[in-house]
């Protein structure tokens, strides 16, 4: 059986992101996403990662996978049909933090699962990170 210190919880996301922000704000946007996106580094942690978003849907960071830096991720779906990045960016357009609910496959069992994500937006960014929900 498997121990829930195995997957990360609602409050570590959003102590993530937050840790996040604080990066940010020290660093800048450059040094940030290099780290953020940086395998095994200070913001990845078991099933937990961050992400990074523009308002343009595009993405400037993700811990989990490299190869989504600078698309533009407006119109993907999940597997239900919710335009997950176009909702969040909307969501981000209030300028409150949030959480959001989708699916998505996770890295570390490969399945697709339900998660939740939580999300900061910080000037034209959203910063977010998640957790799967078992």
């Amino acid at each position: 059986m498997a121990h829930a210190a195995e997957f990360a919880t609602k409050p570590e996301a959003e102590a993530m992101v937050h840790k996040g922000l604080k990066f940010l704000k020290a660093n800048g946007k450059d040094k940030t996403y290099a780290e953020i996106s940086k395998k095994d580094g200070q913001f990845s942690d078991r099933d937990l990662y961050l992400t990074v978003y523009g308002l343009d849907g595009v993405v400037r960071a993700h811990g989990a996978n490299a190869k989504m830096i600078g698309k533009n991720l407006m119109e993907i779906k999940d597997v239900d049909g919710k335009a997950f990045v176009k909702e969040r960016v909307e969501l981000a357009k209030k300028k409150q933090p949030f959480w959001q609910d989708y699916k998505f496959t996770n890295p570390t069992s490969g399945q697709i699962e339900p998660k939740a994500m939580y999300c900061v937006p910080e000037d034209d960014l959203v910063v977010c990170g998640g957790v799967y929900l078992k």
